[in-house]
């Protein structure tokens, strides 16, 4: 599968109803498919007017678009999808949360592309491993939430176009995530056990860009062994991270679908992923972030 066409975009990502002084940074970037199928730059030219957060350093394919506290990256970039085009990285200037979503354009059928949430959570995992303290536990819960250490810091969501013909590929998909890094307010670390931050957990200097930018490295390399290798290989990825289940063997359909076998059963169970994908198992609708 290919998250990128092979075709040049020349875009400027703007927000709506944002000019002049306090607009997020302007990025125009030219882009093209590289042989590996992921669009990579040529050129680029930046434009920075007042910059609502720290500037990321963000792999070629990539460009950001910056919202102030208040935002929501992933209905942003929704939004601007079918405009801003692929590589497309929105992000929110926040401390206590790494919320961000990426927009791609994948060459698969809709019914089999939706398998991108796999590959985004597998590749934000990493991007947690990777930083994490040593035999610090980071797992997932299917199909979307993202545990450290048994408690739930966040996770990833998935959007396509209303109406997408389900045996056509999308214009676009957006991929979003969410991770708490620092627990504030009335909720003080440690009383509520299902619920974790990254600064609770061990990590240090992990701030919100910095994941954000070892996420996309991380996406990169995802999508790059998706296309040399095949998805089972990112499939394999993602089913480590769920907890081990005794006598179960997992494996990923073709349309998403969680298949289980179970040992001295002949049935194979199936959980359905486009109903779980309609409400984030792991957002609190009436907060907006990481369930606590």
């Amino acid at each position: 599968m290919s998250l990128g066409r092979s075709i040049v975009i020349s875009n400027e990502a703007r927000l709506p109803g944002r000019t002049g002084p306090g607009a997020a940074p302007v990025i125009v970037i030219i882009v093209q498919k590289d042989e590996s199928g992921f669009q990579m730059a040529l050129n680029s030219r930046v434009r920075v007017r007042t910059p609502l957060a720290g500037s990321l350093d963000l792999p070629p394919p990539f460009r950001a678009v910056a919202l102030r506290e208040v935002g929501d990256a992933f209905a942003h970039a929704v939004r601007v999808a079918a405009e801003a085009g692929a590589g497309t990285l929105v992000h929110v200037g926040r401390f206590d949360l790494a919320e961000f979503a990426v927009v791609l354009e994948p060459e698969e059928p809709l019914r089999t592309a939706r398998r991108t949430l796999y590959a985004g959570l597998a590749a934000l995992a990493d991007a947690l491993a990777a930083h994490a303290p040593p035999e610090k536990p980071i797992n997932i819960v299917w199909p979307d939430a993202i545990t450290v250490d048994m408690g739930l810091v966040g996770g990833g969501r998935l959007a396509w176009p209303a109406g997408a013909d389900e045996d056509v590929p999308p214009p676009w998909l957006v991929f979003g995530a969410m991770i708490r890094t620092v627990a504030i307010g009335e909720h003080e670390p440690g009383l509520n056990p299902l619920a974790a931050a990254l600064d609770d957990e061990g990590f240090v200097d992990l701030g919100s860009g910095r994941l954000v930018e070892s996420f996309a490295r991380h996406l990169m390399v995802t999508v790059d062994t998706w296309q040399q290798d095949g998805f089972a290989e990112v499939a394999k990825s993602y089913l480590s991270r769920l907890a081990p289940e005794k006598g179960v063997r997992r494996d990923i359909d073709l349309n998403g679908d969680l298949l289980l076998r179970r040992a001295g059963r002949s049935e194979t169970e199936r959980q359905l992923l486009v109903p779980a994908l309609a409400q984030p198992s792991w957002l609190d609708p009436a907060s907006g972030g990481p369930r606590r």
